[in-house]
């Protein structure tokens, strides 16, 4: 039986360009929903990862060309040389609404055109919490952006251990319905798949796939952290004196961001800022945090356990806690891409101060502290009341994500919101 399909925020945006460009990318991680998504929205489909629908569109192009249009071009990358086909038609034809692209990485050292101008890139992430329906949202980020003051006191039903099992449950969609015994399972031949196939595929072989490995789980171990590649790479080593070469573990990180598998935050550093005085380091996070759930070999029965956990990195949030922060992480993502803004994330270059994340548009900024408790102290709007100090040319809105049940404003004008009831 077919899986119903799930309705996605970038639906409507992806609609909308098609209706002014004459091509787009949706780049993205396997599984994250993209064939699915792009499949609405074009009239013929091509699958260039089979081998003959591959050969005919290399050998003769003007079959896609004469096609009915919009055009799929489904795991181009199996192909890089359509790419430049599509620009090129492109080139010659600028009406909107000609390709779509959907890919799972961009290929290592393939000679490809930019495509600047004719095609634009969209990433395609997990299912975010709004999209995952957990409860009808008392405020959206649109609101936030906008610097209304106002919030209506609202409650949910969501709670602590609602949230904890949508870490485990995964934000790909074909995951949603299956048990989590059965999610796991499929997390784990993910992770497989990945170490044992994607980087032949991208034309890499690893010599050492325990290597590869135990770099992964290092990164998951940095989960939610600003921990030096340097240090990922000593987590990696187990604490043996023999530990990979650098510039291996460095291949590793580039080749799983062509996967589109890690999906860092970069660091806030406002023009207006001294940038001595700010930490430049990105803040690290798998596309997925049940999959780094699964390479620290959490479960939901293992909870209890999980903060014997070594995390990496000088942030001092248990493993629990990064866990939350990543699956927010994933949420906010894609808030931020529907409002077009800008997440990042703000720490000064001393650790003093930290705020989790900052979503900036123009002057508009929104600070957000994740918190995976369900009570909220002074002590957790520290950071925030100081960054709305320490900037006060821009219009700083105070916000703490939290898995109580209760939305209200503090004294401070510190917004406190559940993560479920915060929406686009």
């Amino acid at each position: 039986m077919e899986q119903a399909y799930q309705t996605r925020l970038l639906d409507a945006l992806l609609l909308d360009y098609l209706q002014e460009l004459p091509a787009i990318a949706i780049d993205g991680a396997k599984a994250v929903g993209k064939t699915s998504t792009a499949s609405r929205l074009v009239q013929t489909i091509y699958h260039v990862d089979e081998e003959l629908v591959r050969e005919l569109l290399m050998n003769d192009f003007s079959m896609a060309e004469a096609a009915k249009k919009p055009v799929l071009l489904d795991e181009w990358q199996f192909a890089p040389p359509l790419w430049n086909r599509v620009r090129r038609a492109v080139d010659d034809d600028v009406s909107p609404g000609q390709y779509v692209l959907a890919g799972s990485s961009y290929p290592a050292g393939a000679k490809i055109h930019s495509g600047a101008g004719r095609l634009v890139h969209v990433r395609m992430r997990p299912l975010s919490l709004f999209e995952r329906h957990l409860a009808d949202p008392a405020v959206s980020l649109r609101e936030l952006l906008a610097g209304k003051a106002e919030q209506a006191q609202a409650t949910t039903k969501v709670s602590y251990g609602d949230y904890l099992r949508e870490i485990f449950q995964s934000g790909f969609p074909g995951l949603r319905s299956q048990s989590p015994h059965a999610v796991a399972l499929q997390l784990d031949s993910y992770i497989e798949s990945v170490i044992n196939r994607e980087f032949v595929d991208q034309g890499v072989r690893v010599r050492k796939l325990e290597s590869l490995r135990a770099w992964m789980r290092a990164y998951a171990a940095a989960s939610a952290s600003t921990a030096a590649y340097e240090t990922i790479r000593d987590g990696a080593s187990g604490g043996q004196n023999e530990k990979p070469a650098a510039n291996t573990t460095l291949a590793y990180r580039d080749l799983l961001a062509c996967m589109w598998l890690i999906d860092p935050i970069d660091p806030w550093l406002p023009t207006d800022a001294s940038f001595k005085d700010l930490g430049k380091t990105p803040k690290h996070y798998l596309v997925d945090c049940a999959l780094a759930a699964r390479l620290l070999d959490i479960t939901e029965d293992t909870l209890l356990e999980a903060d014997a956990i070594k995390v990496l990195g000088p942030q001092k949030k248990s493993i629990i806690g990064r866990l939350f922060e990543s699956l927010l992480a994933q949420s906010l993502q894609v808030y931020a891409q529907i409002n077009e803004a800008r997440l990042r994330h703000f720490r000064s270059s001393n650790g003093r101060h930290e705020v989790d994340f900052i979503i900036e548009r123009g002057r508009q900024v929104v600070a957000i502290e994740a918190k995976s408790q369900a009570e909220v102290t002074a002590a957790d709007a520290r950071h925030l009341n100081w960054l709305a100090g320490a900037f006060p040319e821009r219009h700083i809105t105070k916000v703490i994500l939290y898995t109580g049940a209760y939305a209200y404003t503090r004294e401070d004008g510190v917004r406190v919101i559940p993560a479920a009831l915060l929406g686009p």
